[in-house]
């Protein structure tokens, strides 16, 4: 059974259908699911370029590496200089592919 039960039909100019399926593109958003949005005033965001996902699964191996390292120094209760170079210089290629993908 569908969660929705009212349907509406919805007469559109060229221009308006051309600009619809361009806001469509840009949000990722399916002509129903932004007309909805924009009639429960949700605010439309572009949706993100594909490098995010790859820029996110990145952040994430590198901050459990961190991770891994702080819980390695709180065991142990203490961290070397190696140790914490490392943390260094994972923190920077993080920033690094945080500016390349902006």
């Amino acid at each position: 059974m569908r969660k929705r039960e009212k349907f509406i039909g919805l007469w559109l100019s060229d221009a308006e259908y051309r600009h619809l399926l361009k806001q469509c593109t840009l949000s990722g958003l399916n002509t129903s699911a932004l007309l909805r949005h924009s009639i429960m005033d949700v605010d439309i965001q572009p949706k993100p370029p594909n490098t995010y996902v790859v820029l996110l699964r990145e952040l994430s191996a590198i901050g459990n590496n961190v991770n891994q390292i702080a819980y390695w120094a709180n065991a142990t209760k203490g961290i070397g200089k190696a140790e914490i170079a490392e943390v260094a210089a994972l923190i920077q290629q993080a920033w690094r592919l945080v500016k390349d993908t902006l």
